[in-house]
């Protein structure tokens, strides 16, 4: 059964890491294998070696995809949950995972809620000036004009992983007949 990528971006706070928990649970309820990619856990191993530059980030999202290809290539549902900011970046994901089904998800979420959700204190660090460089603050976030999927700051992470199962993993999720 071939896997499939899903590839989630948004700002920081969007709840993209709680979305993709959602989600793999789901895929594992339809029977199937589900990898959560976190960037920020990869980042912290796979790319420990990069900064925050643009030309680090766009490196840490190849990983990130290359990664991602290598699990839905194994038959799993890659499921990635990264802010990658610029659209050439998520086109190179796309890219990168070929003939792979890619389902682009941009958890739309407007900055003044993401800052309410500053769990990792991002956002008061950039305000305060101790942190330079965060994308949406400082740095750009280059909205996704037709992702295959947006979801906006009202839906529950379990209405969203029901709505992507639905919409757009229904076919990946059926067993051969």
């Amino acid at each position: 059964m071939a896997g499939a990528i899903v590839w989630m971006t948004g700002l920081s706070g969007s709840g993209k890491t709680t979305l993709a928990g959602a989600l793999a649970i789901r895929v594992r309820q339809a029977g199937r294998w589900a990898c959560v990619l976190d960037g920020d856990v990869l980042r912290a191993g796979l790319s420990r070696d990069l900064g925050f530059s643009p030309a680090g980030r766009s490196e840490h999202l190849r990983r990130v995809a290359e990664t991602a290809r290598l699990v839905a290539a194994s038959g799993a549902i890659a499921i990635v949950a990264t802010i990658s900011p610029a659209a050439a970046d998520r086109a190179q994901a796309r890219a990168i995972a070929g003939a792979l089904r890619f389902t682009e998800v941009h958890l739309d979420v407007p900055l003044a809620i993401c800052e309410t959700r500053d769990a990792k204190g991002l956002y008061r660090l950039a305000r305060a000036g101790r942190l330079v460089g965060l994308t949406g603050v400082d740095a750009t976030f280059e909205t996704p004009v037709a992702p295959d999927v947006r979801i906006g700051p009202a839906m529950p992470p379990e209405a969203a992983a029901e709505f992507i199962v639905a919409g757009w993993l229904a076919d990946d999720l059926m067993p051969p007949t």
